[in-house]
C-alpha cells in the first residue's frame, strides 16, 4: 500500500529530504571548477553521454543531498532579474558566514553585502555563480 500526501496523518512523513539540485550549465569545464575548486563539493561520478553531447557531474553536498551539474549544447539563458516565477535562489548552510566569505572571496568570487533575515535574525549573503545562477550562504 502506497501512502499519498493527503492521506498521512500529522506524525507521518513522505518526503524526508532534498535528495539532489539539478543545475543546467553553459560551459561545463568552467562549472565544474567552480562547483568542486571554489566550492569544494566532491565528484561522486562524472559521465558523458554521448548521444546527448552532454555532461552529467554528480557532487556531494552531504550524505543525504547532491548536485547533478548538467551540460547540454546551447541551453537557453535562465530568466533571473527581474525575479522570474519558479526557483529563487539556492542556499547553503555554512557555519561562520566571514570564514567562508573570505574563502570565496579569496579564490575570486563576487559577493554580496551581509544581510540580517528579520524573520530570524541570521545572516546570509547572495552570489553567482559562472551562469548567474543566485546562491546564497545562510549563517546557522
Amino acid at each position: 500500500m502506497t501512502a499519498t500526501l493527503n492521506t498521512l496523518s500529522e506524525d507521518e512523513t513522505v518526503l524526508l529530504h532534498i535528495h539532489h539540485v539539478a543545475i543546467i550549465c553553459s560551459d561545463y569545464e568552467t562549472s565544474k571548477r567552480f562547483y568542486v575548486e571554489i566550492l569544494g563539493f566532491p565528484i561522486i561520478r562524472e559521465t558523458y553521454r554521448a548521444e546527448r553531447h552532454s555532461y552529467k557531474l554528480d557532487l556531494q553536498i552531504n550524505d543525504h543531498t547532491a548536485i547533478e551539474l548538467f551540460s547540454f549544447p546551447d541551453p537557453p539563458p535562465r530568466v533571473s532579474r527581474p525575479e522570474a516565477c519558479g526557483l529563487r535562489h539556492l542556499a547553503f548552510a555554512v557555519d561562520d558566514l566571514e570564514s567562508v566569505a573570505a574563502d570565496l572571496q579569496a579564490k575570486g568570487v563576487e559577493l554580496e553585502p551581509i544581510r540580517f533575515d528579520q524573520l530570524t535574525g541570521k545572516r546570509f549573503l547572495f552570489f553567482q555563480d559562472p551562469d548567474g545562477l543566485p546562491l546564497e550562504l545562510y549563517e546557522l
